[in-house]
């Protein structure tokens, strides 16, 4: 079946559909990690885009009921230039194909990646839409400029329900916007006492566990729809230590009085370069992310920038002069990889028991 892409400036790339059957509208962003295609995939923080993945070949080791970031894809799309269909890797337990099959997600092949990665670059992340349907140009058109692209979907991927994870360790409440597996998986790691609440929890719900420490997840959208997020961690940044990832980096800027801003097309791969400002050392680093912190905005919030990025030097972390609060633009999780910044959560936990 022949598979289409088709942005809003009108350019079409005509290459080979594989996966679910169908049309999906999203933001064309682009990925420049060699591994990690599942992971990227079920990362909540995805939703609503559509990956080119800048690598030629993806596929080539299989897929697997473990190397996920959550149940779900949110993702609405992926464009390759080949998928492989016979992966070899021991730990393989299927095929990409069958798994976006299975996701009902939509997906393209053969078709020049670095020409759209440029096209992104020159225009920045763009409305598109995605089919390996037998759908004309015109219908396409028609597709796009009837849907609108929604900045809330923080509140779709959160969980539904409180998740608790026993540890006998300092107590840590999540509050989940969209928080990778491994998130939790690293905070189980050093025997926290985990419990991830939904999107919306009242402040005095997620300070009725009495927690020694507060996470705020990564997750997908413009964090300035967040309003009803951005009044509690308000609060919780007075009480009790805090650490922030992600979009939960970007949150506690705006709780405090700074700003954010959408960039030309984001930080997406798995070798970004970040400066650890008071360590004197850099970093690789996982990342994905379509919003920045305004380092200006932070001046006079009692927040110090501590880290930046080597490629154009944004804000990449941050810390209260004050309260125990910090946090980083990156993922430390960095499921595939790399893990260079595993310290943040040993840091976090750090900071709990010296609170204590």
């Amino acid at each position: 079946m022949n598979g289409i892409l088709y942005l809003e400036d009108g350019t079409v790339y005509v290459g080979k559909g594989f996966g679910h059957v169908g049309t999906s509208v999203g933001e064309l962003v682009f990925n420049t990690a060699m591994t990690g295609y599942q992971e990227i995939l079920t990362d909540p923080s995805y939703a609503g885009q559509i990956i080119t993945m800048t690598y030629p070949l993806i596929g080539n080791y299989g897929v697997n009921k473990v190397e996920k970031e959550s149940n779900e894809i949110y993702a609405r799309g992926l464009i390759v230039k080949n998928v492989s269909d016979t992966p070899s890797n021991y730990k393989s337990e299927g095929i990409l194909d069958n798994l976006l099959k299975e996701m009902k997600i939509v997906g393209i092949q053969g078709v020049d990646t670095r020409s759209i990665t440029k096209k992104i670059r020159s225009l920045g992340s763009v409305k598109c839409v995605i089919t390996n349907e037998e759908l004309s140009v015109g219908e396409l058109e028609s597709l796009i400029k009837e849907t609108d692209l929604r900045e809330d979907w923080m509140k779709e991927v959160s969980t539904n329900e409180i998740i608790h994870v026993d540890g006998n360790g300092p107590k840590v409440a999540v509050m989940d916007f969209g928080a990778k597996g491994n998130i939790i998986n690293l905070l189980q790691a050093r025997s926290c006492n985990i419990t991830v609440f939904p999107y919306g929890t009242s402040y005095e719900d997620i300070m009725s566990i009495n927690p020694d420490g507060v996470l705020l997840s990564n997750g997908p959208g413009n964090p300035k729809v967040a309003e009803e997020a951005i009044s509690v961690v308000k609060k919780v940044i007075k009480k009790v230590p805090t650490f922030g990832i992600c979009l939960g980096h970007q949150l506690l800027a705006l709780a405090v009085g700074g700003n954010t801003y959408k960039m030309k097309y984001g930080h997406r791969g798995g070798n970004h370069g970040v400066y650890d400002i008071e360590k004197d050392k850099s970093f690789i680093t996982s990342q994905n992310h379509g919003y920045s912190v305004d380092a200006e905005s932070i001046k006079d919030t009692g927040m110090i920038i501590t880290h930046i990025n080597l490629n154009d030097n944004t804000v990449e972390g941050m810390r209260h002069k004050e309260l125990p609060v910090f946090s980083v633009q990156f993922h430390p999780e960095g499921s595939p990889g790399p893990t260079d910044t595993n310290y943040l959560l040993d840091s976090f936990v750090d900071m709990i028991k010296e609170g204590k």
